[in-house]
């Protein structure tokens, strides 16, 4: 595969640790828009190098950044639920890199997504739950947000129940925590287990951690009730919100 320069010098020298601010930079730039011109699927295909599963995971990220753009403009949450995306994968530096590069095609290219979700139906589960995860990282679904997943499941041939289970079992809950004590410093620090004078390497090691045993993804498989996976839900929504807030106090990326 081979990579235009200036994506290549822009990811090259960062390292998985700072992915966050470089997924930021990487997505609000116009280097892919201008760069990769990739205007259908067959010019991805020819572009990743016929690699089946590295085409998977580029679709999957090309449908994230087309969700995450249909409201006008990218927010830090769906940058953030970009990255736990990319970590749930597991993927590598250059598998994080490519995911960026679907992610920035996908707010741009407007072909057709029809042939490439009919070919992946073994998956559809997985791609929805992906979807609608991104729908609500910013804590509700627009009517285009549905539309699109809607219009995708049924190319997936996955029902209209199927799907709203999908989408209320990542649903934010309206409980008894309210807006200002989960976004207190205090809280946000309490909910990671970190001190004030932590460095940003155990705040970052900390958040990981954390990260990867709530997220609802681990339980999907074990048959947990749908309640159960609301709370996973939730749990790593709070720690996105207090990640954020600490990282920001703190002045790190």
């Amino acid at each position: 595969m081979i990579w235009p320069a200036t994506l290549l010098g822009a990811v090259a020298g960062l390292a998985v640790a700072s992915i966050p601010g470089a997924l930021l930079g990487v997505l609000l730039g116009q280097v892919l828009d201008r760069r990769l011109r990739l205007h259908s699927w067959a010019a991805l295909r020819e572009r990743l190098g016929g690699r089946a599963e590295t085409r998977d995971e580029w679709l999957l990220f090309i449908l994230l950044g087309r969700l995450a753009k249909s409201g006008g403009r990218v927010m830090p949450a769906h940058i953030q639920q970009a990255q736990a995306e990319m970590q749930r994968l597991g993927l590598d530096g250059e598998g994080q890199r490519q995911a960026i590069a679907a992610f920035a095609q996908g707010k741009t290219a407007r072909y057709s997504l029809r042939g490439p979700l009919r070919r992946q139906r073994e998956r559809s589960e997985a791609l929805l739950r992906a979807c609608w995860r991104m729908a609500w990282a910013d804590g509700q679904v627009d009517q285009t947000e549905r539309e699109l997943i809607m219009l995708w499941g049924k190319w997936l041939q996955v029902s209209s129940a199927a799907q709203a289970q999908f989408s209320d079992t990542y649903a934010p809950q309206r409980g008894p925590l309210t807006p200002t004590a989960s976004n207190t410093y205090q809280h946000a620090l309490s909910l990671l287990n970190v001190s004030a004078d932590a460095e940003p390497a155990q705040i970052k090691q900390a958040y990981r951690r954390l990260l990867s045993r709530h997220h609802p993804d681990k339980l999907a498989g074990s048959g947990a009730s749908p309640e159960r996976l609301r709370e996973a839900t939730e749990r790593t929504r709070e720690l996105h919100q207090a990640y954020d807030l600490v990282r920001q106090r703190h002045g790190f990326r």
